[in-house]
């Protein structure tokens, strides 16, 4: 397969620090993100500095985008006006906080401090929004198809990588990447996927491989992804100077915190360097741990398959004289699948999650709730979090971080497998850890319907000539977010917000504090 080749001197790449994002009115991300990375990819943070600011009632989180250097044109999908329902404006904006609080004691809200020009003005806004790193706009760009498209179609040669863990739902997002970029008019031969995630742009022994919509028909029913994936290896220099040489125009990644830095880097370098490229982001986390987003792809059907290690544990246990059934989910820094399958299954006595500390010991420990939990019904069933409890843990738990930047960490399900054996002498415990068959599976409905659309939303932003930006579902509707504002840190479960409390009190759960 031939492909065409710019002319870019690679090897003279200038490494600069990694920029600082301050935010002001207007917000604008800047376009040249992080380039620290460029050496070998092992860091792909940035550095925030934060700022007080004052968003007037129409302020905007503002996205990056080529088109100054882009040419205008009509949209494909004029001539049936988007198959009939019309097209999105670049002055639609959804708001990014859904609830007016009456005050800060109402459920699941919180203080923010405002502007300090106020004289110390306090803000009330959602608790979740306190994990951001800065201050935001009231409103977002909604996703969508635009009227105005900024590449010919017949032109575009486009890229897609999967990055990351797997997770529910990638062949899924490949798939729907790959039928809109032809719905748009991209000439078969000119999609690539690139395999084994970042690595694959550069490793001599992988070659990409091109996309159609045959080759990806059926895919939506597989597990996995067809392109593979692996952490880390984002050498962002050789990526770049790929994606010159083979003339691409359109990158779509899809990952998650790690992959989304990766694609940052990746924007940053080709800003930098005018390698006109468009890099738009799918995020991808089976945790659920994309700040900002209402939920990501696979979270769904992650909790689904989780309910049914649950209800197996429920089975075993109350089948057993003094049953204990422990069963350990995903979640290394955030609780979010153990807390929706412990209130889906309705089987689940104690849920532990890694945003809240729990003690084992003691009138108020974990052990002794147990303790009574069996003597009134004679069995129970724990869900814990693979990341919660690593304080109890030899050495804190962690080891280090893995080639994605994830903490390693200990096995806190062996862990209290054991605990429980000491001190309940008598039991009959079984200990179920489904992780890799949850990973494995292919989608539920809700999932395969909402990775199609975030494709399309994808495609769309590419064409509209956004860059650096990602695709998600925000108070139920599909936003543009600049990538810097989703990989500040991990989203976790809010231990004073709604969610939370509505398991506690749908089970009972004291605070084992």
């Amino acid at each position: 397969m031939m492909l065409q080749q710019r002319q870019l001197n690679v090897a003279s790449f200038p490494i600069r620090a990694p920029c600082a994002l301050r935010c002001r009115r207007p917000i604008r991300v800047p376009s040249g993100g992080p380039t620290s990375a460029a050496t070998s990819g092992a860091d792909l943070t940035t550095s925030y500095i934060i700022e007080p600011v004052s968003f007037g009632e129409d302020a905007v989180l503002e996205c990056p985008d080529m088109r100054s250097k882009l040419q205008p044109r009509a949209s494909p999908f004029v001539a049936h006006n988007n198959f009939g329902g019309g097209f999105v404006s670049d002055n639609d904006r959804v708001a990014l906080n859904s609830m007016r609080f009456a005050s800060a004691e109402s459920a699941g809200a919180s203080r923010a401090q405002g502007d300090s020009q106020a004289k110390g003005s306090v803000n009330v806004l959602e608790a979740s929004m306190d994990q951001l790193n800065m201050s935001l706009p009231p409103w977002a760009i909604r996703a969508g198809a635009r009227k105005e498209i900024y590449f010919d179609p017949q032109q575009v040669t486009a890229a897609i990588v999967t990055c990351g863990g797997l997770c529910p739902g990638l062949n899924d997002v490949v798939q729907g990447l790959v039928n809109k970029l032809t719905d748009y008019g991209v000439p078969e031969g000119k999609i690539l996927g690139i395999k084994y995630g970042f690595r694959g742009f550069y490793d001599p022994a992988v070659k990409p491989v091109v996309l159609s919509k045959r080759v990806v028909d059926g895919i939506q029913l597989q597990g996995g992804t067809i392109l593979g994936t692996s952490r880390g290896g984002a050498n962002i220099r050789e990526i770049v100077k790929r994606i010159d040489m083979w003339g691409i125009d359109m990158l779509f990644v899809v990952g998650g915190n790690g992959g989304n830095a990766g694609a940052n880097a990746i924007n940053a370098m080709c800003r930098q360097h005018d390698v006109p490229c468009t890099v738009v982001g799918v995020p991808k986390s089976i945790d659920n741990d994309i700040l900002l987003i209402d939920k990501c792809f696979g979270f769904d059907t992650a909790v689904e398959e989780s309910q049914r290690a649950l209800l197996a544990a429920k089975v075993e246990a109350s089948s057993a004289r003094k049953g204990i059934g422990l069963v350990k989910l995903m979640g290394r820094q955030s609780g979010f699948i153990a807390m929706q399958a412990s209130m889906a299954s309705g089987v689940v006595d104690a849920c532990l999650i890694p945003e809240l500390q729990f003690k084992l010991n003691g009138e108020q420990g974990l052990l002794n709730y147990l303790e009574g939990v069996i003597k009134s019904k004679g069995h129970c069933v724990v869900c814990v979090a693979e990341g919660a409890g690593q304080d109890l843990l030899e050495d804190g738990g962690q080891q280090g971080t893995d080639a994605s930047g994830n903490p390693i960490l200990k096995d806190i399900g062996a862990f209290l497998k054991e605990k429980f054996k000491a001190y309940f002498k008598d039991a009959d415990i079984k200990y179920i850890d489904p992780s890799y068959m949850i990973r494995s599976v292919s989608t539920t409905t809700n999932d395969r319907i909402y990775c199609k659309i975030l494709a399309h939303n994808a495609v769309h932003a590419a064409f509209a000539g956004f860059t650096g930006i990602t695709v998600g579902l925000v108070n139920t509707h599909y936003v543009y977010l600049p990538i810097p504002v989703i990989i500040q840190a991990p989203r976790k479960v809010d231990p004073r917000g709604k969610a939370w409390n509505r398991l506690r009190a749908a089970i009972g759960q004291p605070s084992f504090q």
